[in-house]
């Protein structure tokens, strides 16, 4: 009996090309990372507000460099992650939270590139696994390490009776002892401050965060899809929407910076909880609607928050544009003449088409959808359909409707 082992051809690829080839594959996964579409979408929203992209091109850097050339990452090396994870703490998530994302972004990244790779290839995936169980176990020895040293400082105390007060005044309950600090006394009135996320360049939210806790006398508040401030209101009756604007260096940002603040005032601790309400549906329209403003008010979208808060018939009235998305002419067209203030010649010039066409397709408007855009009545019903289905598109939600949210 020959009891020679015939090597399988399949697994001769060079390792170190193979796993050069993998690096350069994740860094470009990491790079294109956008929360709102595949595959990017099935990874927990607490992954996007806590800044992915940043820690997640360092961890990548870290283990492809313990994996090829065999250097283990140092304390050194590894102190941003660490410093990453005691501030998501602080800000309030979760130590699970925390590990559980590690676990599911390791997850994604193995699940994407597996099926990248050629069956030639597959002679280092028992080599990436194991190293990718001891990095994962030394990133998370390391976070684990520092929260217990964290934990035992005396501003833990102060931290968890902030998130404690947040929590209770939020959902309407009284925080009772937990507000008494003589040094850092309850304010009687807060501007309720809600932040949404759409694709904003890496770093930007940590930055903000850390400006908003920095405001004195501000409490932190992690929610189902973002965060939230509690920022004291001046007993002097300015404008808080603009006092918050000037504090945050928010004035003529350009490009937009892809995310939004609803706000809402609160002038007492009872008024909170409608606030909180208020300023989180204020910055889902934001978001989904991609206005030009960063700081938004109730007050300067009563249309759109009308619709955004009907709950059944938002998508009932989103439906109503169904008919036109076969021919994607006319979508466009109602868009630009609701945007051009219903002016037939600005359509025209807009789109680069005659007068008469633009009229045309106004009618079709009306055959195909059953609202004339020409009658006060039919344009002001396209107008909620329209505003209500870019709504929709953009997984619109608040904590009175439950249905899957992307991302």
């Amino acid at each position: 009996m020959n009891n020679h082992i015939v090597a399988d051809p399949v697994l001769l690829a060079e390792p170190a090309a193979t796993l050069e080839l993998l690096r350069a594959r994740a860094t470009t996964l990491a790079g294109e990372f956008n929360g709102e579409v595949a595959p990017y979408d099935t990874l927990p929203h607490s992954m996007r507000d806590a800044d992915f992209v940043p820690s997640a091109k360092l961890n990548l850097e870290l283990f492809f460099r313990y994996v090829i050339d065999h250097i283990e990452p140092s304390a050194e090396d590894t102190q941003p992650l660490i410093d990453r994870a005691v501030t998501l703490v602080h800000d309030g998530m979760g130590l699970t939270e925390v590990l559980t994302n590690y676990r599911v972004g390791a997850a994604f990244f193995w699940s994407q590139l597996i099926p990248l790779m050629d069956r030639d290839e597959y002679g280092v995936v028992p080599e990436v696994g194991l190293r990718l169980t001891e990095y994962m176990g030394l990133i998370m020895a390391r976070i684990a390490t520092a929260l217990v040293e964290d934990a035992r400082q005396p501003r833990w105390d102060i931290l968890e009776r902030q998130h404690e007060v947040a929590d209770a005044l939020l959902s309407g309950r009284e925080p009772g002892s937990w507000a008494v600090d003589p040094e850092s006394p309850l304010a009687p009135a807060f501007l309720i401050t809600v932040v949404r996320l759409g694709e904003p360049t890496p770093g930007t939210l940590t930055r903000l965060r850390s400006r908003i806790a920095h405001l004195p006398g501000t409490l932190l508040h992690r929610d189902s899809g973002g965060w939230t401030a509690l920022v004291p209101m001046a007993a002097d009756g300015g404008e808080p929407e603009q006092v918050l604007v000037d504090a945050l260096a928010l004035r003529d940002i350009r490009p937009h910076p892809q995310f939004w603040i609803g706000v809402a005032p609160a002038p007492s601790h009872a008024a909170i909880p409608a606030a909180y309400a208020e300023a989180q549906i204020v910055a889902e329209v934001a978001r989904c609607l991609q206005l030009p403003e960063i700081v938004c008010r109730q007050q300067d979208m009563m249309f759109e928050f009308a619709i955004a808060t009907t709950g059944s018939t938002r998508r009932t009235l989103a439906a109503l544009l169904d008919p036109l998305d076969d021919q994607p002419m006319l979508g466009q067209t109602l868009d630009a003449f609701i945007d051009n203030q219903f002016n037939h010649n600005a359509v025209a010039r807009a789109l680069f088409i005659h007068r008469n066409t633009v009229t045309y397709r106004l009618t079709r408007i009306a055959d195909l959808t059953g609202y004339d855009p020409l009658h006060p009545s039919g344009i002001s019903t396209l107008m909620a359909a329209r505003t209500a289905r870019r709504l929709e598109s953009k997984s619109f939600q608040h904590d009175g409707e439950h249905r899957p949210r992307a991302g």
